[in-house]
């Protein structure tokens, strides 16, 4: 199993009561400590611009931005967001913007990239909203967009959603054969059938349940679109609340809450926390929580993604997982 973690970055009200001028230090430094030790393969963030669970004031810093600073400041860890929507930026612009970071970076850029779901967002940037079928649409021609820019420096495509002529995206990834693709989302129909078209890897849900359900579809998809199913890294995301006892357990959790409820209100800070951590997989002691990633891991999980909500203010957990989770499980 591989292993990735989320840099706070606002967006899940994960640097509140840090002044906005200081918010980049923070994620500079907690990006360079995950640089400079080998627990961690990758560094994530959100592709978001309101936060959550409700919009607020607080800052949340651009996923783009950060990617190509996050590509100047470290050396080793891999970069990715999980995950850009598609319709938030012209596809031939963003493999433009892409291949710049990868370069800047080494060779280090993870895509990830999916249809976009935060409602109020779309609408408050004047995107509309429009139906799953539609932002689908336009992730199925932006992957190919990008396939073609960052294998031959152009891209031309006459789709339903997006026309580009002779688009001039140079310079090329620093990758050969272009950046790898991460396809987020469990739709069905249509994510999963993008996913065995084009993905390197997926993402969707993490509790074995789910993990395996949305397995065999990929694996369906897979089979009738020619690909290899076992040729894609599958992923999920994990939100972790991790002490030595199951008192710790509770103390993290109420802590968050804490954060929270000043900007969001006491039940959407506790709904939040009961519905995103209270039940995660990465959530309980060292020993439970490897218990529960293991289930999920021996169902074909090949790489996660772990959110920290405390990160920016205390290390301690983060320490305590990568010195008794990583190790059973990688």
């Amino acid at each position: 199993m591989r292993f990735g973690i989320f840099i706070p970055q606002g967006w899940r009200l994960d640097l509140v009561g840090i002044d906005p001028a200081a918010q980049w230090g923070v994620m500079r430094d907690l990006a360079q400590r995950f640089d400079a030790g080998d627990a961690w393969e990758s560094l994530w963030v959100y592709d978001h611009f309101h936060t959550v669970p409700v919009p607020t004031e607080e800052a949340t810093h651009e996923a783009w931005s950060l990617m190509s600073a996050f590509a100047a400041v470290t050396s080793r860890i891999r970069l990715g967001q999980m995950c850009t929507a598609m319709s938030y930026r012209n596809p031939a612009y963003l493999a433009k913007v892409a291949a710049t970071v990868d370069l800047i970076s080494g060779g280090r850029l993870e895509m990830g990239i999916g249809g976009g779901w935060y409602e109020h967002e779309w609408r408050a940037y004047g995107y509309g909203f429009p139906s799953a079928g539609e932002r689908l649409g336009r992730l199925d021609e932006g992957v190919q967009i990008f396939k073609q820019a960052w294998s031959t420096g152009s891209a031309t495509l006459a789709g339903k959603h997006y026309q580009v002529d002779r688009a001039i995206v140079r310079p090329l990834p620093a990758q050969e054969g272009g950046i790898p693709l991460w396809i987020a989302g469990g739709g069905e129909q249509k994510t999963l059938r993008i996913a065995a078209k084009y993905a390197a890897y997926t993402n969707f849900a993490g509790d074995p349940e789910g993990f395996a359900h949305k397995s065999e579809i990929l694996r369906k998809h897979c089979a009738e679109v020619g690909t290899d199913f076992d040729a894609i890294t599958r992923t999920a995301n994990f939100n972790v609340a991790i002490g030595r006892t199951e008192s710790e357990v509770e103390e993290r959790l109420s802590a968050a809450v804490a954060r929270m409820a000043p900007l969001t209100g006491s039940e959407a800070a506790e709904t939040m926390v009961d519905n995103q951590f209270r039940g995660s997989a990465a959530a309980g002691t060292p020993e439970q929580i490897v218990e529960k990633l293991s289930r999920v891991r021996d169902l074909g999980l090949g790489y996660a993604i772990f959110n920290f909500p405390e990160a920016a203010y205390d290390t301690s957990g983060i320490e305590l997982f990568e010195r008794e989770v990583i190790p059973a499980l990688r």
